[in-house]
């Protein structure tokens, strides 16, 4: 079934730069069609700038041909040991290369290329949707080849694989990635026999860098609802293989009638929910989700059977939070700033649910902020996204504590927070005064001045706080 007519594919395409694309190709002799993600996209009506021609013959002469056409508003880049051009016009990018068949040895994702005819090239593809090539010579313009019916895999919303999807995967084992990744972003389903290769073949994912996979995670990470992407790997059995801490979380167990619940769909759930109640997009989403997907990943090494309380998790969140940088490192993500946020979100997720937990106190609030700093509201919003609970009682409880919460911290943050909670004696003055080099002692004097502010013992002033000192250091036998 065809959502198009050629008619309507061609005016799709009324862009001038095919058009000048027709003319190279019919000046040279060769056959050209737009292929792959581009097309796949008309039919989805979601705009791309990123267009990939096919040639049957030289991708490169094609392109070299185009840019003299276009002049000094185009730029040539050639890669001749891929067989590949890209020219960059405007706000597009064009990449060319030649038709090509290949074939692969059991160790690696690389090829053995071949030249070849349109049809080896459209049989290489990953899935149906990816497959589908418009011609752009003049006698043929706008007409579709569509050998495996993607047209209608994408009315339908199915992810399936051209040829037989276990050789397609064993061939190329990051395809599985981004099967699940493709299914995730355009919310399809991975068609039967297609997912039962996944799960065949799953194990063949070792072979793929870490730097390629932390690519395709990152994608289902931000996509509308990765919650997707994760059941889909963990019921193919690849998270296990890539991550699996959080794969480990998917079990449940029960002694004396009482079981504990699912931690891996809860952390699905928090991730969403982070997603859904972020006020706006930020610089941190990315780093936020992550953490979401990551804070209750120290739950299966804290697991305990107590008697008379049950299960419990005791200190996940510490170590979760020592179990983020092993996590980030085998994944290739980056393990600067970016590690550090996440495994300070895991680490203090718990702190705001142990104040709404209880009486909402001044000192409380004033310690989280102290620790959380710049990231506070975000950890207020994935601590807000791990309320999960089924009684509305206890939830509605939670959420206007966390409402109380937030109160305070605006009004610690309006009053400057930095200046409030930072007490105006500190360490360098410390040892001035009681002739220390660095030390322990000094260490201990500033962390009772900080501990007396933070608690609004006394007001963060010289008087008060001198006073304090001075009875401490006393105490210490420094006076």
């Amino acid at each position: 079934m065809k959502l198009y007519s050629d008619a309507a594919l061609a005016k799709i395409l009324d862009k001038e730069i095919f058009h000048q694309i027709s003319d190279v190709a019919d000046h040279l002799g060769v056959e050209c069609y737009v292929v792959g993600g581009y097309v796949r996209d008309i039919f989805l009506e979601r705009p791309s700038d990123d267009i990939d021609v096919v040639v049957v013959g030289s991708g490169i002469e094609v392109a070299s041909e185009l840019k003299k056409m276009l002049g000094k508003r185009a730029h040539l880049s050639v890669f001749k040991n891929f067989g590949t051009a890209q020219v960059k016009f405007h706000d597009m990018e064009i990449e060319f290369v030649g038709a090509r068949k290949e074939s692969y040895s059991h160790d690696s994702r690389k090829p053995i290329v071949e030249n070849g005819t349109l049809e080896d090239d459209q049989n290489r593809r990953d899935f149906t949707i990816n497959a589908m090539a418009i011609c752009l010579n003049k006698s043929r313009f706008g007409e579709l080849v569509d050998p495996f019916n993607g047209i209608a895999d994408l009315q339908d919303g199915i992810i399936a694989t051209p040829l037989d999807p276990e050789i397609t995967f064993s061939d190329d084992p990051l395809r599985m990635m981004r099967c699940i990744r493709f299914a995730t972003q355009l919310n399809f389903q991975i068609e039967g026999e297609t997912f039962r290769a996944l799960e065949n073949m799953a194990d063949r994912i070792k072979i793929v860098s870490g730097e390629r996979i932390e690519v395709e995670l990152n994608k289902i990470m931000m996509s509308s609802h990765p919650s997707i992407g994760f059941e889909y790997l963990q019921r193919s059995g690849l998270l296990q293989r890539i991550l699996p801490e959080l794969a480990a979380l998917d079990i449940v167990e029960k002694r004396d009638n009482r079981a504990h619940k699912n931690n891996f769909y809860h952390t699905l759930e928090v991730l969403e929910n982070v997603i859904a109640n972020s006020q706006q997009p930020t610089s941190n989403d990315l780093w936020l989700r992550w953490a979401a997907l990551l804070h209750d990943i120290g739950k299966t090494k804290t697991k305990r059977w107590e008697p008379k309380a049950g299960w419990t998790f005791h200190n996940h969140n510490f170590i979760g939070a020592k179990m983020v940088p092993e996590i980030f490192r085998r994944l290739k993500l980056p393990m600067g700033a970016e590690m550090r946020y996440v495994q300070k979100l895991v680490d203090l997720h718990m702190r705001p649910i142990a104040i709404a937990d209880e009486e909402v106190t001044d000192s409380a609030v004033r310690r989280l902020l102290n620790d959380a700093g710049e990231d506070i509201d975000d950890l207020m919003t994935l601590c807000e996204a791990d309320i999960t609970s089924k009684n509305e009682v206890r939830k509605k409880m939670f959420l206007e504590n966390f409402r109380m919460v937030r109160e305070k911290l605006a009004d610690l943050k309006e009053k400057d927070y930095v200046r409030l909670l930072q007490p105006v004696i500190d360490g360098n003055e410390i040892m001035e005064l009681f002739h220390l080099q660095p030390s322990r002692e000094v260490g201990v004097l500033k962390q009772y001045l900080k501990d007396a502010v933070l608690d609004n013992k006394v007001e963060n002033e010289r008087e008060p706080l001198m006073q304090l000192l001075m009875e401490k250091a006393k105490s210490m036998g420094l006076i």
